[in-house]
């Protein structure tokens, strides 16, 4: 299994709509096992992250928060070398076993997540990690 990052309306009548990823476009926000070993991870947690954690279960992002999950995003595509040493030092079993290969596959992912943010902000919705 694979987490994806989706962007969702509220509706008047306090119903969630996911929407469609476009076309040419990738949700994909790691693999299942990255809810405990990267998102949640302890190296991820002490960069001050508090939206990615939440991962543990789904992750739900209000539309009001969506700029401060941007910011987050951001500071973690900064550090990613910092995260990916700590991700394999605590956990051998990454999907990713090398150095070098980790950053890369985190920084798409993160890349995706950071679209979905910016297509959340421009429809006035929100983001939910699954």
């Amino acid at each position: 299994m694979s987490l994806s990052a989706d962007v969702f309306m509220v509706g008047a009548d306090g119903k969630w709509d996911v929407l469609d990823v476009p076309p040419g476009v990738s949700d994909l926000a790691g693999f299942e096992s990255w809810r405990r070993t990267v998102w949640g991870s302890p190296a991820v947690r002490s960069l001050g992250a508090r939206f990615l954690p939440r991962l543990l279960d789904d992750c739900r992002v209000q539309p009001r928060e969506v700029g401060e999950f941007t910011e987050e995003c951001l500071l973690l595509r900064d550090h990613l070398g910092t995260v990916a040493r700590a991700v394999l030092e605590a956990d051998g079993s990454a999907p990713s076993t090398t150095y070098e290969a980790l950053p890369l596959g985190l920084g798409q992912r993160l890349d995706n997540i950071i679209d979905a943010a910016r297509r959340a902000r421009e429809a006035g919705g929100g983001v939910i990690i699954w």
